[in-house]
């Protein structure tokens, strides 16, 4: 089983920032792309971030600029970086991965993020 755990996760003012982690059983180059979703009550889980095993990044147009997705030296960690969190950023954030052996997605259980005065 490949396990994928995210961690970082809490409650922050408006214009704070935090990390999220997600701890993967396998390298990233294991993976075609890995990324990063978040889902709100009541709204459709999107994609936030991705990333490739070249290197390749993308975002979404709503926290562009604000977050970075990154990867550190060994490609096993994935981070998000999150910067001037918004009340909208509020969601349970998960890490996702596809196995290239498999072509199989793996999903996390998801950390909450709470944004709030």
């Amino acid at each position: 089983q490949v396990l994928l755990v995210e961690s970082g996760g809490g409650l922050v003012q408006p214009g704070g920032s935090l990390r999220l982690s997600c701890a993967a059983s396998r390298s990233i180059f294991s993976f075609n792309a890995m990324g990063w979703y978040r889902q709100a009550p009541g709204k459709e889980r999107e994609l936030v971030a991705g990333i490739t095993t070249g290197g390749s990044t993308n975002y979404a147009d709503s926290v562009k600029g604000r977050f970075t997705i990154s990867a550190d030296n060994a490609k096993k960690p994935v981070y998000l970086k999150m910067n001037s969190l918004k009340p909208d950023d509020t969601a349970v954030y998960y890490c996702n991965g596809e196995l290239r052996f498999n072509a199989r997605t793996y999903w996390g259980q998801g950390t909450q993020v709470t944004v709030s005065s």
